[in-house]
């Protein structure tokens, strides 16, 4: 039998064990595969927004401001109308607004300055290193649970999750005598299924709060909405995920697979190694945390005492003031000072010219994501203009308080439309940027703060990545465990990943529902629960 009939067989029988699901899913593959590029879809819509408008506005559909009287961006007459940009008026508004609409992009500005940072501590090989170190150097007992905590940190700089951790993770087991795929699998839900967790705040958190910032301002024009408002949730659930995606490889994943068989993976195999971090990356490695550590100690004088002068000038507390404004300042700081540092030590940065190397081949790279945002920035400020997202969200409100669905509950359903929506379009910025403006002023409505929206809609947007083959590395993955098994086929890896995402949208979203309604705890430094 040819390699590819064994790897139709085996695909073909993944979808006979898994019957109504499997089936699903390749149904949502099949739908997905009909989408265009994301960039194109983002036009599209942008140009169906104009049409809709102005239909809508023709037959003059309007709904009651639920706001109060006087609250800000309030109309006068109490009406939200839909505004038609199929008028002069409206083709004047977008041919003078087409370009600041792209530059004054929240996300744009505050992924691109966090990356400058972080591109340091990947180039310098500070990154590389320090995962390798911590999972190399992790006793047999906790070897599970040091990689899927150590892809949920990667997510920093996701690329090298992807890139190094994965394919390290199978070498590991491997070496240990365990099978190649489940170490494999359990990087591979810590990097993509964990995607939203972290202990630091990363590239995602600002792009992901100036969608949301952008969404909620259709209700209230002077919300705001920083990048640090998810941290404490988001810190708490890197424990949390970490030990699901462990319990998970060991009790079910791995046992599943069985013991490897050498004869299913192709020659050469055992070629394949890792290496620990050397004597002189570990002294570069001591030497950037403590240059991370009083890099620390110096912003923490500038917010901890009550004369800090980072602290809100007119309350002096620390909600609201520029230490928090200014987060993605201090993420650039914290990643650049202990890369180059780093880099100075191991060798692998002489001078200012490898920093500025550094931070040109992240931007190099970025050429794809500025193309979308472009696109996305349209669609938005169309939205906006329009009043369609608020017409929807007020009309979508009612509905859901005249089923009953007002109270915390809502969220279930919030997190897995997010998940299902996640298996068609795997981006996690293109995605918030269409539901955002939708879901953001809906729930708003019914009385929960946008923060409180966006980390959930983080808990679905994540754990489907690992069975969505419309995510973007899902082919490398694909790649990576053929090298383990000649005969893999998408069915294969999608069971083997299945287990995961079941796990981890029941024990996040339970750990979101203890967290937020039953402890009362905030999402993130003065993030409200509750609005209104």
């Amino acid at each position: 039998m040819s390699s590819n009939q064994s790897q139709a067989r085996s695909a073909y029988e993944e979808q006979a064990q898994g019957g109504l699901f499997a089936r699903f899913l390749s149904t949502v593959e099949w739908l997905g595969n009909l989408l265009p590029h994301p960039v194109t879809l983002f036009a599209i819509l942008a140009v169906g927004i104009v049409f809709i408008s102005g239909i809508l506005g023709y037959f003059d559909i309007a709904v009651a401001d639920p706001r109060p009287e006087g609250a800000s961006g309030r109309s006068t007459d109490g009406v939200i109308s839909v505004v038609s940009l199929m008028s002069a008026e409206g083709l004047q508004r977008i041919v003078t607004n087409l370009v600041t609409n792209f530059t004054g992009f929240a996300p744009l500005g505050t992924v691109l300055v966090a990356l400058l940072g972080v591109s340091v501590a990947e180039h310098s090989g500070m990154l590389s290193a320090a995962m390798r170190g911590l999972v190399m150097n992790a006793p047999k007992k906790v070897v599970t649970f040091a990689i899927v905590f150590a892809g949920i940190v990667s997510n920093t700089a996701s690329e090298l999750g992807y890139v190094v951790l994965i394919p390290l993770a199978a070498m590991i087991f491997h070496s240990l005598g365990r099978h190649p795929l489940a170490g494999l699998a359990a990087a591979f839900a810590g990097v993509s299924a964990g995607y939203s967790a972290n202990l630091l705040l990363g590239t995602v958190d600002p792009l992901l709060s100036g969608i949301t910032e952008a969404a909620a301002q259709m209700i209230d024009p002077d919300y705001v909405v920083g990048p640090e408002v998810n941290w404490y949730f988001m810190f708490i659930s890197t424990f949390v995920v970490a030990i699901m995606g462990a319990v998970v490889t060991d009790k079910i994943v791995e046992p599943r697979l069985g013991q490897f068989d050498e004869s299913h993976a192709p020659a050469g195999l055992e070629k394949q190694q890792m290496d620990p971090p050397t004597r002189q990356e570990k002294k570069a490695l001591a030497w950037a945390g403590v240059s991370f550590l009083v890099t620390c100690g110096i912003l923490a004088l500038t917010v901890v005492p009550e004369w800090g002068i980072l602290r809100n000038p007119e309350t002096g507390e620390v909600q609201n003031s520029p230490f928090l404004k200014g987060i993605v300042a201090f993420i650039f700081i914290t990643f650049a000072i202990p890369g180059f540092v780093y880099g100075r030590i191991a060798g692998t940065m002489k001078n200012d010219k490898d920093i500025i190397d550094a931070m040109s081949k992240s931007m190099g790279s970025m050429g794809l994501y500025i193309t979308l945002v472009f696109f996305a920035a349209q669609f938005v400020a169309f939205f906006k203009w329009t009043n369609l997202g608020t017409v929807l969200a007020v009309k979508g409100a009612a509905l859901l308080q005249s089923v009953g669905l007002d109270g915390p509950s809502v969220f279930i359903l919030f997190i897995l439309m997010c998940g299902m929506v996640n298996l068609s379009l795997g981006s996690a910025s293109a995605q918030w940027a269409v539901t955002a403006p939708i879901f953001v002023p809906m729930l708003m409505l019914l009385g929960y703060a946008p923060e409180v929206i966006q980390a959930a809609y983080r808990i679905g947007d994540s754990v489907t990545n690992v069975i969505s083959p419309m995510m973007s590395y899902f082919g490398l993955i694909l790649a990576m465990a053929a090298r383990y098994r000649k005969d893999l086929g998408m069915g294969t890896l999608i069971a083997m990943m299945l287990p995961y995402t079941m796990v981890f949208i029941v024990g996040w979203g339970l750990l979101f529902f203890i967290w937020v309604f039953l402890l009362g705890m905030p999402v993130g430094p003065g993030a409200a629960t509750y609005y209104g």
